[in-house]
């Protein structure tokens, strides 16, 4: 199985339609917010099953704060950080996911890549396609594959021009 992770488009979705274009065939898209309005354009585009929540920026929009799915036998939290003080970092994401009982939590906000395991969970922000604020600043995405065993792995990447 293999999912691509973005964030932070900000309804600049050139980039990411070149990115579909790049990676497809994906069996899941998750966007982790700030999608400003492009939701019925991202589903319409992706051609597979889309999680999706609001970011700081999505006013108006009827996308929740934070979704709770399965991916394999792995339980995702999904939002977009900002309730969670991310930029300040990342402990108190952490914290809550721990006490309730989550495998993964993936975010966004920041606009910066990162991936950590920590006692067990992992924590991810894929970046931002549309305004990378990364060292280098380049448009940054993430892909999670589950192997035969329903293991997950995952991969920081970086859009091609």
């Amino acid at each position: 199985m293999k999912i691509l992770i973005v964030s932070d488009t900000h309804g600049r979705d050139t980039a990411l339609k070149h990115l579909l274009e790049q990676v497809k065939p994906i069996d899941m898209l998750v966007h982790c917010g700030d999608v400003e309005g492009s939701e019925d354009y991202i589903r319409s585009l992706a051609q597979c099953p889309v999680h999706m929540v609001a970011g700081n920026n999505d006013f108006f929009c009827d996308l929740p704060k934070e979704e709770e799915f399965l991916i394999g036998k792995y339980r995702v939290l999904l939002t977009h950080g900002h309730y969670y003080y991310i930029t300040m970092g990342a402990q108190m994401i952490k914290e809550d996911a721990a006490a309730r009982g989550f495998d993964i939590v993936m975010f966004g906000h920041t606009h910066r890549p990162y991936l950590e395991q920590d006692k067990g969970i992992v924590v991810l922000n894929p970046g931002s396609l549309s305004y990378p604020r990364q060292e280098g600043r380049k448009p940054s995405y993430m892909i999670m594959e589950l192997d035969r065993e329903g293991q997950a792995h995952f991969t920081i990447n970086y859009l091609k021009k």
